[in-house]
């Protein structure tokens, strides 16, 4: 490697623990980065660059430390993180192995930290459990129980414990007590695994609720291992909370949030600190996505305060930055303040109200400028399918591949593409798509200068959006499928062996973070 800006892992270290802000991003794909890296790396593929930095890290002047196992990713990476405008770009020096070396900390798994948290905070608060056998035995027994999924909408619909209700961790506060609203009866918060357990208990708990709360010892993990069945396809969801129960929510949820010393501002007071140049400021608005999308405030992703809590490496990862949050009824934006605070993070809550113009709609990711590639419409499409001609690539992820892709195009990694198109097409036109078909444009627009490489217009969603079928599955890729990792606790068929080690690395991450010691962590 011919990377002239390099720091060691010795003055990365001391950065985090002086809380001096970097962003440290491992350029592999997903499944290489679960096997081993820093507790405080992010992953950023450097096939994605374009599509994801700009959200991702905010401020140009941060400092951004790349690295690789060995695959050469770090000098190109590089050269076009600084042509998009950032000043401070640097290699570690000897990459991952040069962390090893240096006798530091290597994590595995994804949202390594977060999950390390939810360790700790167990350890040190000895959140109360109960194993998947007792739950059982009270649901059969018509006992009075309510088990509360704070996994993601999706994730329990996929499959969740018989009987159970979906309540996203940050609408736990909010909504779980009119679900329980005789103090007698036991809440029971589950999750896949442990964290979002951990963490959903631990929150009712410190409200103060009168009702005895309970996390379901491993989640659905325990549950399956226990040989019970889960069910699948199931909708059932918490009402919206009244006025009054929004309002004592809120009251509680405060007084977590000033104790784990949670900070609030005005709206004029947020925008000062948005001018600041000097330091990184996230803004996420911690509803959910359906609340989102009916308005929210200029400038603020979404990121669904339990996921907040638990992925909080991928929505940011420049660690030492500062978080401010919104929420009208206040009490999820404090709920995920708070635990974010005690995660280390200097956080700030945005008094309740939304007193601005509100955008409508999911959040667009900014993309840099680039040249317009050539186009392919679905006619021409047509024209080269039909004389069996070209060869159709999607850069969609692996995942969403397999969910639904076009007849005939292959999955391809973006971070391949330039291997493959030498090996694979030669002068064969080549036609590029992905999902909405920006990341499309923008990989095309690299190779205009050889005429024969297209993007598809509007991408995958275009040919749905014409009424065209998708296939689905992954049917000879171009490349192996190493963008996801496929986590144990996702959906039904895990094998047993893959979901216990995945419990007994999670019961040792409290002794990995006392031997790492960069943590910075406290539990109130």
């Amino acid at each position: 490697m011919t990377f002239h800006t390099t720091i060691t892992p010795q003055e990365v270290r001391l950065m985090l623990l002086a809380r001096q802000e970097l962003a440290l991003i491992d350029l592999r794909e997903e499944a290489p980065f679960a096997l081993a890296h820093p507790l405080f790396a992010a992953q950023m593929s450097a096939g994605r660059i374009e599509m994801e930095i700009f959200d991702r890290i905010p401020r140009r002047g941060v400092p951004i430390i790349l690295y690789d196992d060995g695959e050469d990713l770090v000098e190109g990476a590089a050269a076009l993180i600084r042509s998009l405008g950032y000043s401070d770009v640097r290699a570690l020096d000897g990459g991952l192995q040069g962390w090893k070396n240096a006798g530091y900390e290597l994590f595995q798994d994804v949202n390594s930290y977060s999950k390390a948290f939810g360790e700790l905070v167990e350890h040190r608060r000895h959140t109360p459990s109960l194993p998947a056998e007792t739950v059982k035995e009270l649901i059969d027994q018509n006992a009075n129980v309510r088990v509360v999924d704070a996994r993601r909408f999706d994730e329990y619909s996929t499959m969740n414990i018989p009987g159970s209700t979906s309540v996203p961790g940050a609408e736990l506060v909010l909504k779980a007590p009119a679900l329980a609203k005789d103090p007698d009866t036991m809440i029971i918060v589950n999750c896949a695994g442990r964290t979002r357990s951990i963490i959903g208990t631990q929150s009712l708990v410190n409200t103060g609720i009168p009702n005895p709360v309970f996390a379901l010892r491993n989640g659905t993990i325990g549950w399956v291992l226990a040989g019970q069945a889960l069910e699948t396809g199931q909708e059932r969801q918490a009402p919206d909370a009244t006025e009054n129960e929004q309002e004592a929510a809120a009251q509680r949820a405060r007084e977590v949030a000033y104790r784990a010393g949670v900070r609030h501002v005005t709206a004029w007071e947020a925008a000062v600190l948005a001018q600041d140049g000097t330091r990184t400021l996230y803004r996420f608005d911690v509803r959910s996505p359906e609340e989102y999308r009916k308005g929210h405030l200029p400038g603020f992703l979404n990121a669904p305060g339990g996921q907040l809590v638990q992925e909080t490496d991928m929505n940011a990862p420049v660690r030492g930055a500062r978080i401010l949050l919104s929420d009208p009824l206040g009490s999820r934006a404090d709920m995920t303040a708070s635990w974010l605070a005690q995660m280390g993070w200097e956080v700030y809550v945005l008094e309740r109200g939304f007193n601005a113009q509100l955008e409508e709609g999911d959040h667009s990711r900014a993309l840099p400028p680039h040249p317009e590639p050539s186009i392919v419409s679905l006619a021409e499409l047509d024209r080269l399918t039909a004389s069996e001609q070209g060869i159709l690539i999607d850069l969609a992820t692996s995942r969403e591949h397999r969910k639904g892709h076009i007849p005939g195009a292959r999955f391809a990694l973006p971070i391949e593409l330039e291997q493959l198109l030498l090996e694979k097409a030669g002068e064969e036109p080549v036609v590029l798509t992905s999902p909405d078909g920006r990341l499309a444009r923008l990989v095309a627009a690299r190779y205009r200068e050889r005429q024969t490489v297209s993007a598809l217009e509007l991408g995958t969603a275009g040919w749905s959006g014409a009424g065209r079928p998708l296939a689905t599955g992954l049917e000879n890729p171009l490349s192996e499928p190493r963008d996801i990792y496929k986590r144990p606790y996702e959906g039904t068929d895990n094998a047993s062996e893959a979901m216990q080690a995945y419990l007994d690395w999670e019961f040792g991450l409290v002794e990995q973070l006392r031997r790492d010691g960069t943590h910075g962590f406290f539990v109130i």
